[in-house]
């Protein structure tokens, strides 16, 4: 890939500028085309985790259990794979992970109890783990390379994947089975990673120094206040990402145990709840301009309260769709407005830290749900996902003078999701 000064010093009509935007634009595609597959891939299994949970014969507390393996999996993988990328690169790893990710997510339907599949999530977990801090790394670079606040895109592609894959697993749930259907979605993984890996691995990343060179003011160093902050919007990134977790491997659950809802429509209910995800990321850069990131945080955070109370709590099937719809919304662009807080303060270093959070949250929130729809049950249970949305408004709210006075000291970062705030508001 040609450096990052030969691009910021191309001309238009320079043919190795033209080549450059070329080469980036594969990327950016390539790129985007893991994202959607690693939510599709997602959302294929979740939408099977109750005929997996019958097959296996599973309480709530023992599928809680078993769906623990995928968040062990993932949190050991994420500490890891940052060493990783800085070995052999993003794009080898993200590739990697695609293919594990892949072939894992045949396992689950070849197991017939709690702790056998549990094993097999503890490989899925770790593909897991390892393509979302991979390919958000690589995301990264690639968003230094081309000095656009692209990001949001990508996390539109991994909504959009989400929505494909849970609409999928709606259509084919009644009639095919989970063995079937998640083999499918293996061959499916393999030519996707086939294609879009070819492309991250003929075009080498920007090297640490290249990404990094910049006219901009550089973020600040992660100094013990600067760690704190980053902290905090890392626990907002969790406290929303617990509940994207909580609707993938529950909602259909609760629609089809509590609702008495067709297999169909309870898969439905996560498909919509991607679909308004998808939406509301896509409109996210002109909501942000609009109202800025911190009436954004706030105002998503009590929406998808509101939504998810609605979604737990309402009596019909219809009422409940209605309540994922609004907390699809209202999530959004939580965690991306986070992440970018978090970038502003710190850096790339700022973006790893509340990702790994984030991503934490979205997988230790799903077996926290089961133990919690054991003791109690599982409405009661999924308003926690509410409790946490509220709670990460309240603190968005809580530090905005704070972030806003140390993210006026960044660069890139701080600008990535503009908005009132961005000047020291």
């Amino acid at each position: 890939m040609p450096h990052l000064n030969k691009l910021r010093t191309a001309v238009p009509g320079d043919s190795g500028g033209d080549t450059a935007a070329r080469s980036l634009a594969r990327l950016r595609t390539a790129l985007t085309l893991f994202f959607a597959l690693d939510g599709f891939l997602f959302a294929g299994w979740v939408v099977r985790i109750p005929a997996i949970k019958e097959q296996t014969g599973s309480s709530p507390s023992d599928l809680g259990l078993a769906l623990l393996g995928v968040s062990a999996g993932a949190v050991l993988t994420m500490t890891l794979t940052g060493r990783l990328c800085r070995r052999f690169g993003t794009h080898p790893v993200t590739v990697a992970a695609g293919v594990l990710l892949s072939l894992s997510i045949a396992l689950p339907p070849l197991t017939h109890s709690a702790l056998a599949l549990g094993l097999v999530l503890l490989v899925f977990g770790t593909a897991y783990g390892g393509i979302n801090v991979a390919m958000n790394s690589a995301a990264v670079e690639l968003v230094a390379a081309l000095r656009r606040p692209v990001m949001p895109s990508f996390h539109a592609a991994f909504s959009l994947g989400g929505m494909l894959g849970a609409g999928l697993g709606g259509l084919v749930a009644g009639g095919l089975a989970p063995r079937t259907h998640l083999l499918g979605l293996t061959v499916t993984g393999l030519l996707v990673t086939a294609a879009a890996g070819s492309v991250l691995l003929r075009h080498p990343s920007p090297t640490p120094a290249e990404a990094l060179a910049s006219d901009e003011p550089a973020p600040r160093l992660m100094d013990r206040r600067t760690r704190g902050l980053v902290t905090v919007f890392g626990v907002i990134a969790l406290c929303t990402a617990y509940g994207e977790g909580a609707m993938a491997d529950w909602s259909a659950l609760h629609l089809e145990q509590d609702l008495d809802a067709h297999p169909g429509a309870a898969a439905a209910g996560y498909s919509l709840f991607a679909l308004a995800m998808t939406a509301g990321r896509l409109s996210g850069t002109a909501l942000l301009q609009r109202l800025g990131q911190t009436r954004t945080l706030v105002a998503g955070g009590l929406a998808a309260a509101a939504g998810m109370l609605l979604g737990a709590l309402a009596p019909t099937v219809w009422l409940a769709l209605l309540g994922f719809a609004v907390t699809g919304l209202g999530l959004a662009n939580i965690f991306p407005v986070a992440v970018a807080r978090a970038g502003a303060l710190a850096g790339a270093g700022g973006v790893a830290a509340a990702s790994t959070l984030g991503y934490g949250g979205m997988l230790l929130g799903p077996p926290a749900i089961g133990f919690l729809a054991d003791w109690f049950s599982l409405p009661v249970a999924l308003t926690t996902v509410a409790m946490l949305a509220a709670g990460a408004a309240m603190i968005g709210y809580a530090v905005r003078g704070a972030s806003a006075r140390d993210a006026s000291v960044g660069g890139a970062s701080a600008r990535e999701i503009p908005g009132p705030e961005a000047g020291g508001r």
